[in-house]
């Protein structure tokens, strides 16, 4: 049914439960694989840099907010494998559903930018309208 299973992850409340979705999805079946999608927008990759200063502190934090997310499918026995891009989250996780052929894409219905969702409209929103493959949102 859904054996290629994208999960896009930004360490906020919701993309925690979307994991868990796409998880409980994922260990249904035998050839199922999740990869997880953490996308570095600019304006947080800037603010980043002046918080934290080097490279390797940056690369920490941001594994370490994926950290309770990977730990979903070592708990449940799902392969998965993480991937980080950079660029806005939006088109960025489009362009990489769309360009990998995924049967699933499952994202949280809010993000950790909220003024983006007041003023701009959701990310999720974005990706339902412009993704080739079922798209799910997880509240």
């Amino acid at each position: 049914m859904f054996a290629k299973i994208l999960v896009a992850a930004d360490g906020s409340k919701h993309s925690f439960r979307a994991a868990e979705k796409a998880g409980e999805l994922a260990a249904m079946q035998e050839d199922a694989e999740v990869t997880v999608l953490y996308v570095v927008d600019k304006e947080k990759a800037k603010s980043d840099v002046l918080n934290a200063g080097d490279k390797e502190t940056i690369d920490q934090r941001r594994k370490e907010r994926l950290q309770p997310v990977e730990a979903i499918y070592k708990e449940k026995e799902v392969p998965f494998q993480t991937v980080i891009c950079h660029g806005d989250p939006g088109p960025t996780i489009v362009t990489y559903a769309n360009t990998e052929a995924f049967d699933l894409l499952v994202i949280g219905s809010r993000g950790l930018n909220t003024l983006q969702e007041m003023v701009l409209g959701s990310v999720s929103h974005k990706v339902a309208k412009r993704a080739d493959c079922p798209v799910m949102i997880v509240k």
